[in-house]
């Protein structure tokens, strides 16, 4: 180990030589939504660490996506979830896990997951330098360790800040400079043509449909199906914007029951696309419609203006950055459309973002339409080089 990196030296990160640093690991076990946000934070840590190589540790479904686009040089899958295993499978799971993070010898761990399990695999890979939070998302119990021995300083829900400031906060917790704050991913060369293919096959231009995200991981999250058929035939009929439909294999039923009530000519890639596929397409579309979730974070890291549809989740900590947007929020506190099923204060088990009404959405989508295309009038354009004036 370098001594640049032994742990009496841990207060003074900010004068460590950077070179020393050969090896970081982001832990970062959440949605894909949370792997765009914390897309911003390897940026730095990239422009900090230029001799290092960056691993994440993230969810086993995602990591083709995070090599693919960039996000880090390495992914590591893990799933925290215990359902349908056995203890004994999940102690053999981690035990094998933590034995080839240690083997990796990893110089910096980062850990943004902040929950039980990665705090517990941080401590057991035992790196030199290892960032938590402190105080924690949620309050340690009396039997818990904080492994951490840089700590950032948390945001997010409970600060009124954007979470993607959270995830942005071990910049400053080791020393170096914030230089990129907005995420923002390209589509790969694959991703692109598999973009144009899908974009041909449905006689859709580029730059000229909405894309339309109807699903979410959680049931509440989603705004019902008919709803977004209408905002469809609407925008469809006022603009002349045709809709494609994207989502994950377990949404084929929801965007069925849209095909099934829109009237305006639509086209489905639910289930069919990949995140590589889908993020060029999403690079490829106009604006984005559609609930709070990964596909939306998505659709902002890549350029494309949103309309973002929220219930409980906060916009202001959960909304797209970096982008023109329209976020659509009930009034609260609201009566309630789920009694029989709401959890009050759980953003994940209310159903607040069915109590949007049509005209309300279609009228933010509308909006967006005429803002982008007023910012497109506005923005001059480079001549041809055939019609440029030569001295």
């Amino acid at each position: 180990m370098s001594p640049a990196l032994r742990e009496v030296d841990v207060l003074n990160i900010s004068t460590t030589d950077r070179l020393a640093i050969k090896s970081i690991l982001v832990i970062q076990t959440k949605y894909i939504g949370d792997v765009v946000l914390t897309s911003a934070l390897v940026r730095n840590l990239r422009l900090a660490y230029q001799n290092a190589v960056i691993a994440m540790l993230c969810a086993p479904g995602l990591r083709d996506f995070v090599v693919r686009q960039n996000i880090a040089d390495v992914a590591i899958g893990f799933d925290g979830r215990s359902a349908g295993r056995s203890l004994l499978q999940r102690v053999k799971e981690y035990s094998s896990l933590v034995a080839d993070l240690r083997r990796r010898k990893f110089d910096l761990t980062i850990d943004v997951a902040d929950s039980k399990t990665s705090r517990i695999v941080q401590r057991l890979i035992g790196a030199p330098l290892r960032v938590g939070y402190n105080p924690p998302d949620r309050p340690l119990k009396f039997w818990e360790v904080q492994p951490a021995n840089i700590f950032a300083e948390p945001s997010g829900r409970r600060s009124g800040a954007h979470y993607l400031y959270r995830y942005l906060s071990p910049v400053k917790a080791l020393g170096i400079e914030l230089r990129e704050v907005t995420p923002r991913l390209e589509p790969t060369p694959v991703g692109r043509s598999a973009s144009a293919q899908i974009l041909a096959q449905s006689n859709l231009p580029v730059k000229a449909f909405v894309a339309v995200h109807a699903g979410a991981r959680f049931e509440g999250r989603c705004w019902q199906p008919e709803r977004f058929a209408a905002v469809i035939d609407e925008i469809y009929a006022t603009t002349g914007l045709r809709s494609l439909l994207v989502g994950g294999p377990d949404e084929r039923a929801t965007a069925q029951a849209i095909l099934n009530v829109a009237k305006s000519p639509l086209v489905s890639v639910v289930g069919e696309a990949s995140l590589e596929t889908l993020t060029a397409l999403l690079a490829d579309a106009f604006i984005f419609l559609g609930n709070e979730s990964g596909p939306m974070h998505l659709a902002a890291s890549v350029g494309t203006p949103v309309v973002g549809l929220y219930g409980l989740t906060p916009p202001d900590i959960w909304g797209p950055v970096g982008v023109l947007h329209r976020t659509v929020a009930p009034p609260l506190p609201c009566q309630c459309v789920a009694p029989d099923l709401c959890k009050p204060n759980n953003p994940r088990g209310v159903y607040c973002v069915q109590r949007l009404p049509v005209a309300k959405v279609a009228q933010a989508t509308r909006d967006l339409i005429d803002a982008v295309r007023q910012q497109a009038s506005e923005t001059p354009t480079e001549p041809a080089p055939s019609s440029r004036r030569h001295p």
